[in-house]
C-alpha cells in the first residue's frame, strides 16, 4: 500500500495560509464526519479533537487576528472543545473577546480551571474567570494541578448544582502528581479529568486511563505532541506504510490518533494558535483509528526513534 503524503506543518502553513478552513483538508478527509465520544456522567457528545490554549495572548493587533481567525477555523471545521486557564496569561479575555467578535459561544464546549487554595481565592478566581470569558455559564471548571481539592471543589460543586457549570474536573501535566490525582479519583465522585499522555510519554496508561473508565469519568489530554519531543525525534521521516490504514496525513495525525484509540480517552487538546494547525489536528478526529496491534507497532517505531 503506497503510504499517503506527509506534510510537514511548515509547508502546510506556506500552502495553506491563505485558503478558507475547509480548503486545508484533503477531500477525503472534509468528507468523512469528526468521531465523537460521550461524556460518560451526562452523555454530551464531544468531537475527539479540541484545542488547547495556553499561548494565546493579546500581544500586538496582528497576532489576535490570527487567533480569532484560529478559533474561528476551530469551529467551522466542527472543534468544540476550548481549553484554557487563568495562569494561561491572558488566554480568558482574548477568548472572551472573540467570542464577543464571532459569535461563536454556543458553538464551544468551554472549560477553565481554579489554581487558588482557599475557597475565598476560588471564588475570585472563578468569578474573574466568567467575567473574562463573557459567559455566564462554564461547560467544564477544573482545579488546575489538583490545587483546592479540600477547599475549592465544594464551591465548583455549589455553582454546579445552580447550573452556572456543566461539569467538574481536575488536572495534571506532570507524573509527580499521579498517585494523589488516583487517590483523588478514587474518592471524589468527578465528570473529568485531565492529563498528559502521547506516544512517548505513555505513564497515564498504566493506572489512571483504566481508572477513569471504571469510574465513569471523561478524560481529556494534554501534551499528546510531548511538548514537541515528537516532532523533533521524527524530523523530516515520511510517514511509515501503515499510516495509511489509520487515514493519517501528517505524523501530528499519528500522534493524536495513538492517543484516541486510547478507549478511556474523550478528547485531546493539543496547543494551536494557526488555522492550519488546527484543520491538520482536526483530520486525526476523522477516518480510522488504530487496533489494538497497530498501538503497539507505533509505540514500537517511536520507542526505536527516541532510543536511536
Amino acid at each position: 500500500m503506497k503510504p499517503p503524503s506527509s506534510f510537514p506543518r511548515r509547508h502546510l502553513l506556506q500552502a495553506g495560509l491563505a485558503l478558507g478552513a475547509g480548503a486545508l483538508l484533503p477531500p477525503a478527509q472534509a468528507e468523512s464526519p469528526l468521531l465523537t465520544r460521550p461524556v460518560p456522567s451526562t452523555g454530551v457528545r464531544l468531537p475527539i479533537v479540541g484545542i488547547g490554549t495556553n499561548r494565546f495572548s493579546s500581544g500586538v493587533p496582528t497576532y489576535f487576528a490570527r487567533l480569532r481567525d484560529t478559533l474561528t477555523a476551530f469551529a467551522k471545521l466542527g472543534g468544540k472543545v476550548v481549553d484554557t486557564a487563568p495562569a494561561y496569561g491572558d488566554s480568558e479575555s482574548v477568548i472572551g473577546a472573540i467570542l464577543g467578535e464571532t459569535g461563536l459561544r454556543e458553538q464551544l464546549f468551554l472549560a477553565t480551571k481554579v489554581g487558588r487554595e482557599s475557597a475565598a481565592d476560588g471564588r475570585e478566581s472563578l468569578a474573574q474567570s466568567f467575567a473574562a470569558l463573557r459567559s455566564r455559564r462554564l461547560d467544564l471548571v477544573q482545579l488546575h494541578s489538583l490545587r483546592g481539592v479540600e477547599s475549592v471543589l465544594p464551591v465548583l460543586r455549589e455553582q454546579q448544582a445552580a447550573g452556572h457549570i456543566g461539569h467538574l474536573g481536575i488536572t495534571t501535566s506532570t507524573a509527580s502528581q499521579y498517585a494523589e490525582m488516583e487517590a483523588v479519583m478514587r474518592r471524589e465522585r468527578l465528570d473529568f479529568i485531565q492529563v498528559d499522555y502521547a506516544v512517548g510519554n505513555r505513564g497515564a496508561a498504566e493506572r489512571l486511563l483504566p481508572l477513569a473508565a471504571e469510574r465513569g469519568m471523561a478524560v481529556l489530554v494534554n501534551l499528546p505532541f510531548g511538548r514537541g519531543a515528537q516532532f523533533r525525534a521524527v524530523g523530516s521521516r515520511p510517514l511509515p506504510e501503515w499510516a495509511a490504514e489509520i487515514d493519517c496525513r501528517s505524523w501530528a495525525q499519528v500522534f493524536l490518533k495513538y492517543v484516541l484509540s486510547h478507549p478511556a480517552v474523550t478528547c485531546a487538546i493539543p496547543g494551536s494558535t494557526q488555522v492550519v494547525h488546527v484543520a491538520d489536528n482536526l483530520g486525526a478526529a476523522r477516518g480510522r483509528l488504530p487496533d489494538a496491534a497497530l498501538r503497539q507497532t507505533i509505540a514500537r517505531y517511536f520507542d526505536a526513534i527516541a532510543d536511536g
